[in-house]
């Protein structure tokens, strides 16, 4: 940490405006529990968020927000900005947190509350209930005070985080959006915690592989090809294969199905294979290798008169997440640890896979944030956060970013 950002840290926090800012979060605790509530009851599986997205914009356009709109991907968007920095072309920083879950269409997302505790229970209620409210409370907080940042911040309820929904929102956003070109930094919210920011980016490979085949009687048509049984030797195989633990890298295979009944030779057979490592050759050697064990084991088809229809192995790439890292020497990682200091937190980095791969991966600034409280059976049914001490994580946050709009400000000046 340098001591100017130190002493830009100090001068900020004594401003008149960010102390009301603070004074809004304190004083707003129980709104931001009620927006937690009400947003974790519309279900947001991934691909399908859109009825949170429009409940967002409505938020968005009560406080007050800027240009609020939907994207062409389905992200909710709105900036919060001055008069004079309010220009088209004008550098910004994206403030982020996304909207869609785990769980699939039809899973039970009405939150139970516990007796005598804080906690509150539902189905990504913490991932990412907890950053999509920091983003709301950021945002009224900032309207509440009259901050008018010397760049624009553009806030981001963004879709297809989780899964296969492979960072679509935030691969929009830096690909084809209309501010690609002027994001010059980002912060994405993430489920509770405060001390941790996630600037090392995990990537991953997601591949489907589907075994198919004539399918069949299980007596009278006995001897034809069995996916399933194939789709058992290519999961044998490729356990067997030898991964890096330096770097580390891991294999895991998340969902199998296949087949109709128990007397009928199936037609197909699929499973769902999730490669990670932080090295981006360590994920191209894996999948080689798992598709080479795909193309050799089945032999070539029979020629012979009458033969049945042969068993095909085809290996589909459904998603990628590259793998980046935040320079240890970052101005905005100075910043953190400058806020961190004041704020009299540790500041823990982490190697996590958030929305801040995409622009890290592209060579702009980006980290994921906690968003305060704690939580736990993620990504299970049982899900629960406790928004205890969240206060602090969203004044760490709120001093991160505006720090962030002064300096890139500055330097485009």
């Amino acid at each position: 940490m340098s001591s100017a950002a130190h002493q830009r840290i100090t001068r900020l926090a004594e401003l008149t405006a960010v102390h009301r800012a603070f004074h809004w979060l304190h004083l707003h605790q129980p709104q931001l529990r009620q927006w937690q509530i009400e947003m974790v009851r519309i279900p947001a599986p991934s691909f399908g968020e859109s009825a949170r997205a429009d409940w967002f914009l409505d938020r968005f356009v009560e406080l007050g927000l800027g240009n609020v709109h939907l994207d062409e991907e389905g992200n909710a968007l709105a900036e919060l900005a001055s008069a004079e920095a309010a220009r088209a072309d004008s550098p910004c920083i994206l403030l982020s947190a996304h909207l869609d879950t785990v769980f699939p269409e039809g899973t039970d997302c009405e939150p139970r509350m516990a007796k005598d505790s804080p906690r509150i229970y539902a189905p990504g209620i913490c991932d990412n209930a907890a950053g999509l409210t920091a983003l709301l409370g950021l945002a009224a907080a900032l309207c509440y005070a009259r901050i008018a940042p010397p760049i624009p911040i553009l806030f981001a309820a963004n879709v297809g985080e989780e899964g296969q929904g492979d960072l679509r929102g935030m691969r929009h956003l830096f690909e084809q959006g209309r501010y690609r070109e002027r994001i010059t930094a980002a912060v994405a919210l993430e489920g509770g915690g405060t001390n941790t920011v996630v600037t090392r980016a995990l990537g991953s490979t997601r591949l489907r592989i589907e075994v198919t085949g004539p399918g069949g009687h299980s007596w009278s048509d006995a001897g034809r090809p069995n996916p399933i049984l194939l789709l058992s030797r290519v999961l044998v195989a490729i356990a067997d294969i030898e991964l890096p633990r330096d770097p580390l890298t891991t294999l895991n295979a998340g969902h199998i199905a296949g087949g109709t009944s128990v007397n009928s030779i199936p037609e197909t057979a699929t499973v769902l294979l999730d490669l990670r490592s932080t090295d981006p050759a360590q994920l191209a050697a894996a999948e080689a290798a798992i598709r080479g064990i795909c193309d050799g084991l089945l032999p070539p088809p029979s020629a012979k008169k009458g033969a049945s229809r042969p068993a095909k192995i085809t290996v589909q790439n459904i998603g990628n997440r590259p793998a980046a890292v935040l320079p240890d020497d970052s101005p905005l990682l100075d910043t953190l640890r400058a806020v961190d200091r004041h704020l009299t937190l540790r500041t823990e980095t982490r190697l996590g896979s958030t929305d801040a791969n995409i622009p890290l991966s592209k060579g702009i600034p980006a980290i994921a944030m906690g968003t305060g409280g704690s939580g736990g059976g993620i990504h299970t049914l049982q899900e629960w956060y406790d928004p205890t001490g969240r206060e602090t994580a969203l004044r760490r946050v709120l001093l991160t970013l505006l720090d962030m709009t002064q300096c890139v400000a500055n330097d485009v000046r």
